[in-house]
């Protein structure tokens, strides 16, 4: 398996409970292996560890965008 990490900007208002919401569907797809906020310092950047052999990196952002439509990938 492959690793590649990406990091997603989100509303910085989006609350703690949408969050967590955020963190599990992403979590949900098929070739995610991690999903989470930095709940402490930053807390509208989403950093995900996936394999790009499963899952493409736009794929991840679409299913974020499903919450926050203004999401943005950040490179690494």
């Amino acid at each position: 398996m492959n690793q590649a990490d990406m990091l997603i900007y989100v509303h910085p208002e989006l609350d703690e409970p949408g969050r967590i919401a955020l963190e599990k569907m992403v979590e949900g797809r098929a070739g995610v292996d991690c999903a989470e906020f930095d709940h402490r310092t930053h807390q509208h950047a989403l950093m995900v560890r996936y394999d790009p052999d499963a899952i493409q990196g736009t794929q991840i952002l679409d299913v974020v965008r499903r919450t926050d439509p203004a999401a943005s990938m950040v490179g690494l």
